[in-house]
């Protein structure tokens, strides 16, 4: 890597970009940019805390050291990423049952024990006496 391109990659980081945006804008892989970065936080390091930037709107994050590694500025940008990325999540408590009132098939993520499709089927089951008591 050139002293030009080194200089561009870091300037671009300065301004906010991500890693992936500079990998477009420069046609370095990604990881040539991460490891460049570490390197550079290694040797101007001298006991100085971790910077790095929020996944949604780029603004600095410092890092304590003796926490875990923060992604997000804030909760905001978070609930806003995750929002906008569903294919990262990665549900794997996806529950598939069948409603004792209405009888329609439905599914449920993160209760296993879940009966009733809506609340107003429960209601129905519970106090009008339609489908079943268990």
């Amino acid at each position: 890597m050139t002293q030009n391109e080194s200089d561009r990659i870091t300037r671009l980081r300065d301004e906010g970009h991500t890693y992936a945006q500079i990998s477009e804008m420069t046609g370095i892989s990604i990881n040539t940019l991460k490891s460049f970065f570490r390197r550079i936080n290694q040797k101007a390091g001298s006991g100085v805390e971790d910077v790095d930037r929020c996944r949604e709107c780029g603004c600095i994050i410092v890092q304590n050291p003796k926490t875990k590694k923060q992604v997000f500025c804030s909760g905001t940008c978070r609930k806003k990423w995750w929002n906008s990325h569903p294919e990262a999540v990665s549900r794997k408590a996806v529950y598939q049952f069948i409603c004792p009132g209405c009888g329609k098939a439905f599914t449920a993520y993160g209760n296993a024990h879940r009966k009733y499709c809506s609340h107003s089927c429960y209601i129905n089951a519970r106090f009008y006496g339609g489908g079943s008591h268990e």
